[in-house]
């Protein structure tokens, strides 16, 4: 959840999206050099400011979508025609080229993973109908404080069509995430994010949650839910009551319903809105949503630290904040280093994490201050409270989705499992990385393309889901589960998730790296290696520094030629097999350390004379592809209890089974199956120092290495459970 949303690589590219602008003269750099690019469906201007001459060049970037101005760039170079420049403590840089005439530079933006090519010339750029320029031609925009039943106010900005012929309803974005930066003149860039429903004639509503930038009060994490309230007792559902409650009787032609929606983060605080009962409130769709931090989403799975996500990310958004304030807070992290493997290899244990954190960042310390899975945690999980629903609910989460894809599936199936038949509940799942859905185009992830936009059909069902409900237009017929099935790359409806018409069946590990249907025959039979945490498996095959979501779906080849990884495969498949729901992976294993985590894979196998899609530009080869179709970890100590971590006894067989969420994914004829099986996932998943210690408090000296035994026999079978559709 690192910048949360889908927006949170839009903040990145706060800094990332500028452009050059200044009064231009010929055969010269200086001047003002304009450009814009869409990312990820929303259109950002660029401008340069460049003064000097002959090589003592300066400049400023604007982009004035995101209220980003005159800031100065670091560096600015001209050499014969060679043209770059760079602003530091984002890690950005550009580099082009001039062109004899000094009207035209072709070139590309870098920052961390992202290369984004982009042209600059002297005349401005003509704006596109959803940027926030051409929507102000539309749309009116007021800013207001709504206080709250405890008399704390929270800052809203309501955004409504200038020219309305009837009443319309309004959807709702609850957001930590600096809802305005740009000042009460601008329009934020979520405004080009939701189009679609600009379009339809929506009031368009954002909040500041309490304690973030604009808004009063105190911001707690993913604040727990009270179902005892009483008077002036709040939590984020009553704050969504009150702000719905305001709305209704103050905003200006509006028909009495509201939406509700929002990705990652704003996702939990659309399951506050489901909680929050109130009647204008008739439909919400959490997206990815923050649900359960130690078993599912983010910052664990099941158990295991993800740190480079949770690094990251708290690095930033974790300092306090004075409120109120549009400034974006946080330092940023200062790697020193482009790779990311090597920092956290010399940081060595958590414990030296505190040296970038400190005590002012509180969450950090309270993350580590809890290993287990005690009450704290538990508070801060919505599931049990979702009863009762009143809303319908379109939850909506990415295959792909490194993050919050165990929310979506979550959310979703408590609703399900503890509401009757009449609650409107659907499940939408796309081959998507985190927010992928939300706006732009999704025609592929990484290497594995789909052969064309899956957004484009989602986002017309998702305005389908809400002009129904608060409209009252359309048939209001929703399937179900609406569900992307990878590998036959399409997509297909389900009265039920996980489907009903399966058949459970097991692929069981045997000896010479085989994977069959059937047991194993053989006695006393098992795979032997050593796993040392000073020298963990990678996640990814490069070197980078912040968490490229492509690894979700990447070629795994490189990991399948370590020692330290156990590789288990089936025969060239003769017919198409599709499996569908969650998968359970049973193993047996033994280790002469007293802890160890367990990371199990399932993935697609392409055939040797596989090719990529034609004109895409792909620089691995397709053929013998081993694509991740699902992959997680587990970390052994809590394999009965996550509450009681119980360490492993040296030498002895010890069972190990958890499961692994859900896919929906088509192995085709002429490809293999694969399962790979590790004990680290480097620096995905902090190291497990294979001892029965306090991890988040231990030293380098606890690190040990460990042989570790995958038994595959008649008695200690190790397989992984599917269902396939029938």
């Amino acid at each position: 959840m690192r910048t949360k949303p889908i927006f949170k690589s839009l903040l990145l590219l706060f800094i990332l999206t500028t452009g050059l602008s200044m009064t231009g003269r010929a055969q010269t750099l200086a001047g003002d050099w304009y450009s814009g690019t869409e990312i990820q469906g929303m259109f950002l201007r660029l401008n340069i400011h460049i003064t000097g001459e002959s090589g003592a060049y300066k400049g400023t970037f604007d982009s004035p979508e995101q209220g980003a101005m005159a800031i100065p760039l670091t560096t600015v170079t001209l050499k014969d025609q060679a043209f770059d420049f760079a602003f530091a403590p984002a890690g950005l840089t550009y580099s082009g080229s001039v062109d004899a005439g000094f009207t035209l530079i072709t070139g590309s933006f870098k920052q961390g993973n992202l290369n984004i090519k982009m042209n600059f010339q002297r005349k401005p750029i003509e704006l596109p109908e959803n940027s926030p320029e051409k929507i102000k031609e539309k749309y009116e925009k007021q800013e207001v404080y709504i206080e709250m039943r405890d008399g704390v106010k929270l800052f809203t900005s309501i955004y409504s069509p200038k020219n309305m012929t009837s009443p319309a309803p309004m959807l709702m974005m609850r957001s930590p995430y600096n809802s305005e930066p740009g000042g009460e003149s601008s329009f934020n860039f979520f405004i080009s994010a939701y189009y679609r429903y600009i379009k339809e004639g929506y009031i368009m509503v954002f909040q500041d949650v309490r304690g973030r930038y604009m808004s009063n009060g105190t911001f707690v994490n993913v604040r727990p839910f009270n179902p005892d309230k009483k008077g002036k007792d709040i939590d984020e559902a009553s704050d969504t009551y009150d702000t719905a409650d305001w709305l209704v009787k103050n905003v200006k032609n509006n028909n009495g319903n509201i939406g509700v929606a929002g990705i990652s983060y704003p996702g939990f605080y659309s399951t506050m809105a489901v909680l929050a009962n109130h009647p204008a409130i008739k439909a919400v769709s959490p997206q990815a949503p923050v649900t359960n931090w130690f078993i599912g989403d983010d910052w664990h799975h099941n158990g295991a630290f993800m740190m480079l996500d949770g690094f990251s990310f708290y690095k930033s958004f974790g300092d306090p904040m004075a409120v109120p304030t549009r400034q974006n807070r946080g330092s940023g992290m200062r790697w020193g280093m482009p790779d990311s493997y090597e920092f956290f290899m010399h940081l060595g244990p958590l414990k030296n994490t505190s040296k970038y954190y400190p005590d002012s960042i509180k969450y950090w310390h309270e993350l580590m201050a809890h290993p287990n899975y005690d009450s704290w945690w538990k508070a801060t999980d919505p599931r049990p409270y979702l009863k009762k629903v009143q809303p319908a609910v379109m939850t909506v989460g990415g295959w792909f989705d490194a993050e919050d894809l165990w929310g979506a599936l979550h959310v979703y199936g408590a609703i399900e499992k503890q509401n009757s038949q009449s609650v409107k509940n659907t499940l939408v799942m796309g081959p998507w990385s985190h927010g992928q859905w939300g706006m732009g185009k999704a025609e592929n992830l990484g290497n594995m393309y789909w052969g064309f936009d899956t957004n484009e059909a989602y986002q017309a069902l998702e305005v389908k889901f809400f002009n129904y409900y608060l409209k009252g237009q359309g048939d209001g017929q929703f399937p179900e589960a609406t569900v992307f099935m990878t590998g036959a790359n399409e997509w297909k409806t389900f009265d039920t998730w996980p489907p009903k018409n399966v058949e459970e069946k097991v692929l069981y590990f045997q000896p010479d790296g085989l994977l069959t249907f059937t047991e194993p025959a053989i006695k006393d039979n098992f795979d032997e290696y050593v796993s040392d945490p000073m020298k963990p498996v990678p996640y990814r095959d490069e070197v980078h520094l912040q968490r490229d979501a492509v690894y979700m779906d990447d070629d795994q080849r490189f990991a399948a030629r370590r020692p330290d990884v156990m590789v288990y495969q089936t025969d060239v498949l003769t017919d198409d097999m599709s499996f569908t729901g969650p998968l359970t992976a049973d193993l047996y294993v033994s280790t002469t350390g007293t802890d160890a985590d367990f990371v199990v894979k399932l993935i697609d196998v392409l055939p040797d004379n596989a090719v990529a899609p034609a004109g895409k530009d792909i620089k691995v080869p397709m053929g013998g592809y081993q694509m991740l179709v699902r992959g997680d970890i587990f970390r052994g100590r809590f394999r009965n209890s996550y509450e009681k971590p119980e360490a492993f006894k040296p030498g002895e067989i010890t069972r190990v089974k958890f499961e692994l969420p859900d896919i929906a994914h088509q192995f085709k004829k002429g490809h293999k199956i694969m399962v790979q099986v590790q004990n680290t996932w480097f620096p995905l998943v902090d190291r497990n120092p294979q001892k029965f210690v306090d991890i988040y408090t231990c030293d380098a000296s606890d690190f040990q290495k460990a042989t570790i035994r995958i038994y595959h026999d008649k008695k200690n079978a190790s397989l992984l459970k599917v269902n396939v559709l029938k």
